[in-house]
Parts: structure tokens; C-alpha cells; sequence
């Protein structure tokens, strides 16, 4: 055999092989969008339905605080009944008891301006009126005028449940939560954005894979048909590298799907229209972003709702204790008056020379007998609230551990993504060597598929742990409402 000729065979078997395996491009027509995971999570809280979902909570709850405010100002209302016509038969009692029907034909109109203010630290009510009353009778051609030109009273509950003392507790508390809320809501779709993202980029770079490996694959099997003529290998090598090549591109086509459903999922999400190709920018790790369990715990129980929920739901049970016993026992209320009233066939008379009303009125209820049915509301509503100091008390330890563990894992990661940064590097250098050798001779074909299998799974290694990464590391920022690369707290106007 002439063994120079080998060489000089191989020599040119090797160049061929470099340039057919050499990185491709691989391009299609149309625009193209670049997107960043920011770019995409930005575009998840400005566009998608769960954030418009989020604004459109946030304002009814601002609206309902409003509710509540409005309790606390003066209230002035104007109501009547004008006109008040009436023609009908109406029975009518007569002095004898008997009943005569007789023809009313009249108008009893009315006007009533009424002024209210409650006192929050004692559940009061001050009121107060003016009325002006016409009535027309219209079969005696009569005109009539009453009126209250002012009067001023107060109503006092004694021993009742204060709704608007219990209020000014829970109330502020409820809009607080509410607007954290808000955030988390913003915070929740930048995590589901993350998925989808990674969702996509792990397709594509399935893709970027699988047309690689096809095309050296293909390259290698033309390769090895040339050495094959030379006999340098067998026919085995060449049916198992036909075998690979079918594999790569039926993993083409699998990648293909993927990033067509994965795309339309994002595109949906992020309300992104149009049909231009959607390509994603690779992110990096946050290196220099250090956090611990203290802090994370320190920013979640200043930012978080659950946070306020805690201190809320305890309020609410001593509420209802409240309630019961503002139900049970004695209840009473007080209401006085005082004002001026007048009759007159003319307005102007009305108001001259009135006469003074007073009302002093104290109405009570006492049960006597109830079988115990006052306190066992008491003693039940007692009981709730002791199960939901406990309830809270849990919900405080799961909310602490689950801080822990979230932080315990955001760092792990960054070490992780490092990790899978060098192996992904070592199985890229690894694989080149592969083919080169595979070229020369002294590599088996099972190794060099080896070479290859290790390669693609060094790769979507590295995706994986960039997505745990980002993954973790907007989950922390969602369970303590805080950027700590920004270090400073997460706000949304």
C-alpha cells in the first residue's frame, strides 16, 4: 500500500471537511424583530390582556376607597315629590264609624333639603331639614302651605356595632393591599413573559441545533462515502451516519413546530401583531447582584399585600367579635330634634312667626329570654378569631420559608448558569476535536455521535439554567416587590 498517497488522500479529505462544516448562517425573507427579555417583558405589562385586566382592578378598588372616604364628609341631598296629583275615590271613616267614598281631586307636593354628618368616635349622626309642603285641593279651590324652616337633630346608637370606627381600621388597610396588589399582578405577568420567552429561545436554539447538525451530518456522511471508497470505513459507518442524518432532520422539523406554536404563544401574550419573524437575544446573568434572606424578608414585609393581609384579617376578626356583641345584650338609640314649623295659605308666611318642635326619643331592645343565642354568636364569632390568629400565624412561616428557599435558589442558580457556561464551552471544543479526528481516522463514528449528543445537551444546559436563573430571579422580585438590581422598591404608576 502506498502509504504517502494515504496521507496526501486524508490531507485533502480534512480540507474538504473544513470547508463543508464550517458555521452556516441560516436566513429567511421578511423583517425580523430582535427582542430582549426585557423587551418582552416590558411589552407584556404595557400590551397584554393581563395587565389592562390588573389596571382595570387597581382603579375599581381606588373607587371604592373613594366609596369609603365619602362616608367621613358632610352629606346634602335634595328630594321631593313634585308633583303629587291625585284624582281618585277614596273610602273615607265617618264619625259614626261607617265608611262614605268620596272624590279627591288634589295635589300634595314637597320638597325636602336634608344635611347629614356622622361622628366617627361614637357612631353618631348629625342631621339636619327644610321642608317646604304645598298642597292643592282642587275641588274647594284651596291652596295650603307647610314647612319646617330648619331643624337640626342627632341620632345616637348606645351599645350597637360602630361600622364607621371598624371602618377606618380595615378600609386603609384593604386599599393598601389593593395597590400592592397591583404590583404583584405586573410582577406575576412578568414571570409568565419569562416562560414564554425562554419557551421560544430554547425552540429556536433547538433549531440552530438541529439544522447544524444536519448540515454536518450531511457534510460528514459525504465525507465518509469518499474515505468509504478508499476503504477507510465500513459500510456500517455509513448506514449509521444516513441514520443520524434522517434524525437531524426530522429534529428540524420537530424545532420547526415548536418555534411556531412557541411564537404564536408569545405573540398572543404580548399582544404583538403582524407576521414578522421574531428573533430573541440570548440574555446574561446579573453577576454582581448579591442578596440574602434578611433583606428579601425585610422588603416583603414593607411591600407585600400579603404582608397587609396579615394585619387585616386579624382586625377583621376582632370586627366581627364587634358585630356580635354590637347584636346581642342591650341595644338602644337616642334621637333628638329640634326645629321650627309653620302652616300658611302663602310661602312668605311660612317662614314668618313659626312655631318650635322638639322630639327627645329613646328606643331600646332588652332580649329576656334568647337560650343562649346571644352568647353563642359572641362566643363563636371569639372562637374565628382565634382561628385566624393561628391561620395567620401559618401563613407568616409559609411566607417567611418560601422567601428563604426563593432566595436559597436565586443563588444556586447564578452558580449554576456559570457552570453550564464552561461545560457548554468544554462539549462545543470537544466536538470540534471530534470531527477533526473523525477525519483522520482515529475516532470511531460512535464517539463522534457521542461528541455530538454531548455537544446539544451542553447547550440546552446553558438555556435551562438561564431560564431557572431569570426565573428565580423574577420570582424574587415578585415575592418582595423590590428591584435589587436597581436596589430600590418596585413601583407602577
Amino acid at each position: 500500500m502506498n502509504h504517502g498517497s494515504d496521507k496526501n488522500n486524508m490531507k485533502y479529505l480534512y480540507i474538504i471537511l473544513l470547508v463543508l462544516i464550517s458555521p452556516k448562517a441560516f436566513c429567511s425573507g421578511g423583517d425580523t424583530i430582535r427582542l430582549s427579555l426585557h423587551d418582552v417583558v416590558e411589552l407584556a405589562k404595557g400590551n397584554s390582556i393581563a395587565s389592562k385586566q390588573a389596571v382595570t382592578t387597581r382603579e375599581t378598588k381606588y373607587w371604592q376607597w373613594r366609596t369609603y372616604k365619602s362616608n367621613y364628609n358632610p352629606q346634602l341631598s335634595l328630594s321631593g315629590n313634585l308633583p303629587g296629583y291625585s284624582k281618585t275615590t277614596t273610602p273615607v271613616v265617618q264619625p259614626d264609624g261607617t265608611i262614605l267614598f268620596q272624590q279627591v281631586h288634589n295635589d300634595n307636593s314637597q320638597m325636602t333639603l336634608n344635611f347629614s354628618q356622622s361622628i366617627t368616635a361614637t357612631g353618631a349622626t348629625i342631621y339636619g331639614e327644610s321642608q317646604l309642603q304645598r298642597f292643592d285641593d282642587f275641588d274647594r279651590h284651596n291652596v295650603l302651605y307647610n314647612g319646617v324652616p330648619y331643624a337640626i337633630g342627632v341620632s345616637q346608637p348606645i351599645g350597637q356595632y360602630n361600622s364607621l370606627k371598624w371602618d377606618r381600621k380595615i378600609q386603609p388597610l384593604l386599599y393598601n393591599e389593593s395597590r400592592q396588589a397591583y404590583i404583584e399582578a405586573q410582577e406575576q405577568i412578568s414571570i409568565k413573559a419569562e416562560g414564554f420567552f425562554f419557551d421560544l429561545l430554547l425552540a429556536q436554539v433547538n433549531l440552530q441545533i438541529a439544522q447544524t447538525n444536519y448540515t454536518n451530518t450531511e457534510n460528514i456522511l459525504k465525507i465518509a462515502k469518499m474515505k468509504f471508497d478508499l476503504g477507510k470505513v465500513t459500510r456500517n459507518e455509513i448506514l449509521q451516519l444516513q441514520l443520524e442524518l434522517l434524525n437531524a432532520k426530522k429534529a428540524v422539523g420537530i424545532a420547526k413546530r415548536d418555534i411556531e406554536v412557541s411564537t404564536l404563544t408569545l405573540r398572543s401574550y404580548i399582544s404583538q401583531e403582524g407576521n414578522d419573524k421574531i428573533e430573541l437575544v440570548l440574555p446574561e446573568t446579573i453577576s454582581d447582584m448579591s442578596v440574602t434572606s434578611d433583606r428579601v424578608l425585610a422588603e416583603a414585609y414593607a411591600n407585600r399585600s400579603d404582608a397587609i393581609a396579615f394585619v387585616r384579617r386579624i382586625a377583621e376578626a376582632k370586627r366581627d367579635v364587634a358585630v356580635a356583641k354590637g347584636q346581642t345584650g342591650l341595644t338602644a338609640s337616642l334621637t333628638a330634634n329640634l326645629g321650627f314649623s309653620n302652616t300658611a295659605p302663602n310661602i312668605p308666611d311660612v317662614y314668618r312667626s313659626p312655631q318650635n318642635q322638639q322630639l327627645v326619643q329613646l328606643t331600646f331592645s332588652i332580649p329576656v329570654l334568647d337560650w343562649g343565642r346571644s352568647k353563642s354568636k359572641i362566643k363563636t364569632a371569639e372562637a374565628n378569631e382565634k382561628f385566624t390568629e393561628y391561620a395567620v400565624e401559618q401563613d407568616k412561616q409559609t411566607f417567611k420559608q418560601q422567601i428563604v428557599t426563593q432566595v436559597t435558589l436565586f443563588n444556586q442558580m447564578k452558580e449554576q448558569v456559570a457552570l453550564t457556561a464552561q461545560a457548554d464551552s468544554i462539549a462545543g471544543e470537544k466536538y470540534k476535536i471530534a470531527k477533526e479526528r473523525y477525519v483522520l481516522g482515529n475516532l470511531s463514528i460512535t464517539d463522534l455521535s457521542i461528541a455530538f449528543q454531548e455537544n446539544d445537551q451542553a447547550k440546552r444546559d446553558y438555556i435551562a439554567a438561564l431560564r431557572d436563573f431569570w426565573g428565580a430571579y423574577y420570582q424574587l422580585r415578585y415575592l418582595s416587590l423590590f428591584d435589587f438590581e436597581k436596589n430600590e422598591k418596585i413601583n407602577y404608576k
